[in-house]
């Protein structure tokens, strides 16, 4: 899992369009109030809008550049969030939580099986018991038929990029490489590249491997529907009981 580096801060501009705030609505069905563990909170837009809802939330994530964007964002707007860097693999807050998340495809950047095995397991540790953990992947359908071979691209006054994903090693995984072109206070642009490494399983080992930690209760639908993923679905959502 890699650190986003001067990526954070133009991540929240390519993400202008993401839907953080299904994502939140996704938590208020489980709960009113409570505790809650945002993993891969990257520069914390959910950790932000859960806690202006109520919840009591602790944001981690590997990134302190996120990390650090996350912060000055919950200062700004007066909200007592706890920000822990972590390995979500690693996960160690010493505390219980109601309601668990890893949003965003973030379980994603675990590319390796025994790294998922070990995040859900910590998960399980981690949760009240009737806690809930929730999480969204990128099916197999997006990532060899959408992602793979394709190039994105945009382009505006102060910032574009090019985007290119390559076939991973591994059955399921993706590299992406990014190109961005940033307006610096003088009026020039700056290049800076990342690559990025993301890898998904079939919904079955999802399962299976909630099952190994303890969960039962096991739910799968798609693309933020209560329906069950067809072959085309792009966002594939787990929610477990404890």
């Amino acid at each position: 899992m890699q650190s986003y580096e001067r990526f954070s801060y133009v991540y929240d501009r390519l993400m202008e369009e993401a839907p953080y705030g299904e994502w939140v609505d996704l938590v208020k069905k489980e709960a009113d109030t409570g505790k809650v563990l945002d993993l891969g909170s990257g520069t914390g837009e959910c950790s932000i809008l859960l806690a202006q809802v109520g919840f009591e939330v602790t944001a981690v994530d590997l990134s302190e550049h996120m990390l650090s964007v996350a912060q000055d964002k919950a200062i700004q707007a007066k909200l007592p969030i706890k920000f822990l860097q972590q390995d979500m693999r690693e996960l160690d807050t010493g505390e219980l939580y109601d309601v668990i998340t890893i949003f965003c495809d973030s379980l994603n950047y675990v590319s390796d099986i025994e790294g998922v095995q070990a995040t859900l397991s910590k998960v399980y540790q981690h949760l009240k018991p009737g806690g809930v953990v929730l999480f969204d992947v990128h099916s197999l359908y997006k990532i060899q038929s959408l992602f793979v071979g394709n190039t994105f691209s945009s382009s505006e006054d102060d910032i574009s990029y090019i985007w290119n994903s390559f076939a991973g090693e591994e059955k399921g995984a993706v590299e992406h490489e990014l190109s961005f072109f940033v307006e610096n206070e003088e009026g020039l642009y700056e290049r800076f590249d990342e690559v990025h490494y993301q890898r998904t399983f079939s919904i079955e080992e999802y399962k299976n491997w909630l099952s190994e930690a303890g969960f039962d209760m096991i739910c799968v639908t798609a693309d933020f529907t209560s329906n069950p993923p067809k072959s085309t679905s792009e966002r594939i959502f787990f929610r477990a009981v404890k």
